[in-house]
């Protein structure tokens, strides 16, 4: 089961579909917004932390976020683990869009994929872009793509 929660830590009082559409509502009479879904993952010994944020950004007033972690047992090489980041957030992105798409706010997913070839993320770069791309969404990579490679990660270090 997910367990979305604040930056501060309290759990969200609804389904994380609930809680977005509730929060676009209120928000959108005040400021015009954008929201980023990305997800970044961490090796601790044998296990892997996987954290999914989902930043709302207010237009010229700052934002928050919502964040989902959970832990897996699963080896993955790095590509995987780079294509299994990407799939957390195409899936968050899926149940949400159709919210998105009502109330014409912006979405991106960020793939906390690097862009320059000597970094061993970047093998998965082209899967990534062409899934993300293909699922009809924007794309945002390293060093663009701050929902997975600042949020996301303070949440999995």
């Amino acid at each position: 089961m997910k367990r979305w929660r604040k930056l501060t830590g309290e759990p969200l009082e609804n389904s994380l579909k609930d809680e977005v559409e509730r929060t676009v509502i209120e928000e959108l009479k005040l400021h015009r917004l954008k929201v980023c879904i990305g997800t970044d993952s961490q090796v601790k010994g044998d296990r892997t932390e996987f954290a999914t944020a989902v930043v709302f950004l207010r237009e010229g007033r700052g934002g928050f976020i919502y964040l989902n972690k959970y832990c897996t047992y699963k080896e993955y090489s790095i590509r995987e683990r780079m294509i299994k980041e990407v799939a957390d957030s195409i899936e968050v992105a899926y149940e949400l869009c159709p919210i998105f798409d009502k109330y014409d706010v912006e979405m991106e997913v960020h793939a906390d994929i690097n862009t320059d070839p000597q970094f061993k993320s970047n093998t998965a770069l082209k899967e990534a872009m062409g899934y993300i791309l293909g699922m009809g969404y924007t794309f945002r990579a390293k060093p663009e793509a701050f929902a997975s490679s600042y949020c996301a990660n303070k949440a999995v270090q």
